[in-house]
């Protein structure tokens, strides 16, 4: 790994501030789009006309035309030169990222994460996991990750099967959102084909979107998200890095704000993963124990107290998970020699 430059990384905290601001600021002035006119029988109409993640161009029938519609136009029309302002100074901050170092996103990938943004995902509840969490992580530790445990076109998003706050009338059409973007999504049949889709793939490509929820009760069967319109696929041990989910940026063109779980969770998680990996995924075994001891050599020389918070919150939960993340630091050792000795300095 290297060390981003002071620089990069206040030019990455000036991003989160401004992401955070945009966000917490959405109006009708953030709608992609405008509005037009049609004259129909000696009457005019408003239509808000917008191009869909794919390109192909919509239009919306709003009504007929008044001096309440027309102060919307007006109001949207005011809103949008600000926030045209805001999204340039968000690509202008990227671009300085981007040749400063900071780790990027390929642009399949940021198109699919940005489409999911935009729909709400993140709000919701979703967090980025996967590798493409582990590039994020990179720029919230102020670091920058080199080997080859950094290719992946798998985007994995988890969320709870409920929110643990209610958004009345909230939804995230993840299916809707990513046939909208055309670039040829098609669900993945499961094993039994009686069971929803929790994975969607491009034919032909790598680009793939799994979702994933932790396991509440013994239940391996698909689980339900209502608020995305969608299914996900239940899984062992993940509530624990789901928890405490930081805010964090994708980098690309531009920002996507996102959320990301926290990184001494991340990193003691696929310590415990790594050892529940079948022999035939030996692959993936070996980016989990990789990734683990990237973010391990940072933590344990910069933020022991992150550590030793996330080596409690996992011994809270019983000796059997303690016991596989001793294992996955003896595995980790053979990549990153001494680490386990000073990780288990810390919290062993």
């Amino acid at each position: 790994m290297q060390r981003q430059a002071i620089e990069v990384q206040t030019i990455y905290a000036e991003l989160l501030e401004q992401l955070a601001v945009h966000e917490a600021h959405r109006t009708i002035g953030h709608l992609p789009g405008g509005f037009v006119t049609k004259s129909l029988k000696d009457h005019e109409y408003y239509y808000y006309q917008y191009l869909a993640p794919g390109g192909s161009k919509r239009q919306v029938y709003i009504g007929r035309k008044d001096d309440a519609l027309d102060a919307v136009v007006r109001r949207y029309e005011r809103e949008r030169e600000g926030i045209a302002e805001d999204q340039a100074s968000i690509q202008r901050l990227c671009a300085l990222l981007r040749a400063g170092g900071a780790m990027t996103t390929d642009a399949p990938s940021a198109r699919v994460i940005r489409g999911l943004a935009d729909v709400g995902v993140f709000r919701l509840g979703g967090v980025l996991v996967g590798t493409h969490a582990f590039v994020v992580l990179g720029n919230v530790l102020g670091v920058r990750w080199t080997g080859t445990g950094l290719r992946t076109q798998d985007v994995d998003v988890a969320a709870e099967r409920r929110m643990s706050i209610a958004v009345p009338g909230e939804g995230a059409d993840i299916p809707g959102a990513l046939a909208s973007l055309e670039m040829g999504f098609l669900p993945v049949p499961g094993l039994d084909p009686t069971s929803p889709t929790t994975s969607f793939k491009v034919r032909g490509q790598g680009l793939r979107v799994d979702l994933l929820t932790p396991v509440r009760v013994a239940q391996q069967r698909p689980i339900k998200l209502h608020r995305f319109s969608a299914a996900a696929q239940p899984l062992r041990f993940l509530d624990y890095v789901m928890e405490g989910a930081l805010s964090a940026a994708v980098v690309n063109g531009g920002g996507i704000s996102v959320a990301v779980p926290d990184p001494a969770r991340f990193a003691l998680h696929k310590l415990v993963v790594a050892g529940e990996r079948p022999a035939i995924m030996h692959v993936k075994r070996e980016k989990d124990l990789w990734q683990a001891s990237q973010l391990l050599q940072i933590l344990a020389d910069e933020r022991p107290g992150d550590l030793m918070l996330a080596w409690e919150a996992l011994v809270s939960r019983g000796t059997g998970w303690s016991r596989r993340v001793e294992a996955g630091l003896t595995a980790a050792d053979s990549l990153s020699p001494g680490i386990a000795a000073k990780v288990q300095a810390i919290v062993i």
